[in-house]
């Protein structure tokens, strides 16, 4: 799925990316949900406090063009804490569920080449994986891609960490594999030897609602959204891998929401 126009280099807007991102996190530590951490924090020159990443967490991220337009504010996120990490995203593909549709299998076997290389070069701690509007195909078929990724990782002595997709707009082009679609989250979520992330908690199941965060498009996210699923993911992630996030303070209003794709998503 190729990603639509989006971004204003208006600084000024920052501060909203900003609000965002500690609503986010204000809301994390609200639930009660257990931190792992093992790391240690370290002063920056303006005072503020960053965290230290565990030794050696390296992140490779997957998945479509929606993951593509998270993946900015993700990587300064996770590399604020001093976790390493390469973005593998795939715009119009991305996929790992080859199914029977000639477009997704092409573009899954281009998928699992691509790791293969990624496996070889980056040799990551982390695959996280979340779900691409292009993994169609029956609920068998998906479980199968699921594990056999999970299998991946492990032969390559990485934690796969998969992760559900915003809701976005299932439109004309969408409709024919809308219960591919629907369907695929639960089979991650039985795949063995894989952690499942529900993004639902972040961003609840209607995508024309505010707290989807979706842009002009319905399926991306722009900037703010961006930034809210870089805070939840890195928190979750935190948990799981034994670090502590840097604190969106350090990083939300830095550069990266100056990405050329959140300007052809017509981002404001």
């Amino acid at each position: 799925m190729q990603a639509t126009p989006y971004f204003s280099t208006d600084l000024r807007r920052t501060g909203a990316f900003l609000a965002v991102a500690v609503a986010v996190g204000a809301t994390l530590a609200g639930c009660g949900a257990s931190t792992a951490s093992t790391a240690s924090t370290a002063s920056t020159s303006d005072g503020q406090q960053t965290a230290q990443a565990a030794a050696g967490v390296r992140v490779l991220w997957m998945g479509d063009s929606i993951a593509g337009a998270q993946a900015p504010a993700l990587e300064a996120a996770l590399k604020a804490g001093g976790v390493a990490f390469k973005n593998a995203t795939s715009d119009g593909g991305g996929n790992i569920v080859a199914g029977d549709h000639p477009v997704t299998a092409m573009a899954a076997k281009d998928t699992w080449k691509t790791l293969k290389a990624n496996l070889a070069s980056f040799r990551p701690t982390v695959i996280a994986y979340q779900i691409t509007s292009y993994d169609w195909g029956a609920a068998r078929q998906q479980l199968s891609a699921y594990q056999k990724l999970a299998r991946t990782a492990q032969d390559a002595g990485a934690r796969l960490v998969l992760v559900s997709a915003p809701p976005f707009k299932i439109d004309e082009f969408f409709r024919p594999h809308e219960n591919a679609i629907k369907s695929a989250p639960a089979m991650a979520a039985k795949a063995a030897h894989a952690s499942y992330l529900d993004a639902s908690e972040l961003w609840g199941s209607d995508y024309a609602a505010g707290k989807a965060q979706r842009a002009k498009d319905g399926i991306h996210s722009c900037q703010q959204g961006s930034a809210a699923f870089a805070t939840w993911f890195a928190k979750r992630l935190g948990e799981l891998a034994g670090f502590t996030p840097a604190a969106p303070s350090v990083w939300a209003t830095g550069p990266w929401t100056g990405d050329e794709r959140f300007a052809k998503l017509g981002c404001g």
